[in-house]
C-alpha cells in the first residue's frame, strides 16, 4: 500500500521525468480512476501545458503545469511510472500523460482512489482542507496536540489523515513498537515523555523510509518480520502479536508494548 515515503518516491519520478516536458495528449485508458473530471476536461486542461516542480502533502502527489494542477492519490495499489513512449502498455495503466519526450503512466490495478483536477492553488487547498498535517513535516507541539487530544486509540490517531497526512499501516505498526506504544492505548493518556518519544520515532521512521523509497522491511525493523509464519520481536526476540486494531491488521509485541 502506498503511503508517504512510496508517493515521495512517486514525485521524484514526476520530477525527473516531468518537470519542464509539454504535456503533447493525455490517454485515458479507464476513466473508473477520474474523480470530478472527465477524460475529454482532463485532456483540454493539460494538453499544451509543461509541468512544473511536484509538490506532495501525505499521501497526494501535486502534480502542478502552468496552468492547472493534477492530485493523484494512489489507494492501495497505485502507482506513477515514467518511461519512454515507445514501451509497451502495461494492462493498468489507467492514463498516460504523453510528453514531448517520454511518458507518466498513473497506473493501479484496484482503482479505490484515482486523479483530481485542480483550476489553481486555492483549488488544491479545497481539495487538501480534510487532511492534517503532513506527517514528515509536522512540529513537535503540532504533532502533541494533533495526537493528545484525540479520543480512541493511538494508531487509530496516527492513520486518521485528518489528523497527521502520510501514515498507513505499515508506518504506524513500525512507529508504534519504536516508541514502545501499544496500538490500542489511548491517545490522551500519553505523558509529555511519551508524546515527545512518539514524535522523534515518527520522524525518525519517515526519514529512513523516504531514503529507501518505501517501508523497508529490513531485519532490524518490525516491518522485516511482520509477514513471518512466526514472527519475533527483532528487539526483545519474545512472539509478535497479530490482531485488528482500529479495523486493521496490527502487529505489535506484547512485551515491549505491554497494554497497561
Amino acid at each position: 500500500m502506498p503511503e508517504l515515503p512510496d508517493v515521495e518516491s512517486f514525485r521524484h519520478v514526476l520530477d525527473s521525468h516531468g518537470r519542464g516536458r509539454r504535456i503533447e495528449d493525455v490517454e485515458v485508458n479507464d476513466a473508473g480512476v477520474l474523480r470530478g473530471v472527465t477524460a475529454r476536461r482532463l485532456r483540454q486542461a493539460l494538453r499544451g501545458r509543461r509541468f512544473r516542480a511536484p509538490g506532495r502533502h501525505g499521501k497526494w502527489l501535486i502534480a502542478r503545469t502552468d496552468g492547472p494542477a493534477v492530485l493523484m492519490h494512489f489507494g492501495m495499489t497505485g502507482e506513477l511510472v515514467g518511461g519512454p513512449q515507445a514501451e509497451e502498455r502495461h494492462p493498468h495503466d489507467r492514463v498516460v500523460f504523453v510528453l514531448d519526450h517520454g511518458r507518466l503512466c498513473y497506473r493501479d490495478q484496484r482503482k479505490l482512489q484515482g486523479i483530481r483536477l485542480a483550476d489553481d492553488e486555492a483549488a488544491v487547498e479545497r481539495l487538501l482542507a480534510d487532511q492534517g498535517p503532513d506527517a514528515l513535516d509536522v512540529g513537535r507541539q503540532e504533532f502533541a496536540e494533533a495526537i493528545g487530544v484525540r479520543r480512541g486509540g493511538l494508531k487509530s490517531a496516527l492513520i486518521d489523515q485528518s489528523v497527521l497526512a502520510g501514515l498507513g499501516n505499515l508506518l504506524a505498526d513500525e512507529i508504534l513498537w519504536r516508541s514502545r506504544l501499544h496500538p490500542s492505548r489511548p491517545a490522551r493518556e500519553l505523558s509529555d515523555d511519551e508524546l515527545r518519544r512518539l514524535h522523534g520515532e515518527t520522524r525518525r521512521v519517515l526519514r529512513q523510509s523516504v531514503r529507501a523509497g518505501r517501508v523497508p522491511g529490513r531485519p532490524s525493523w518490525l516491518t522485516g518480520h511482520r509477514d513471518d509464519p512466526h514472527p519475533q520481536c527483532p528487539r526483545c526476540g519474545g512472539p509478535l502479536r497479530r490482531g485488528r486494531v482500529a479495523g486493521r491488521s496490527t502487529v505489535w509485541c506484547p512485551q515491549c508494548q505491554p497494554a497497561d
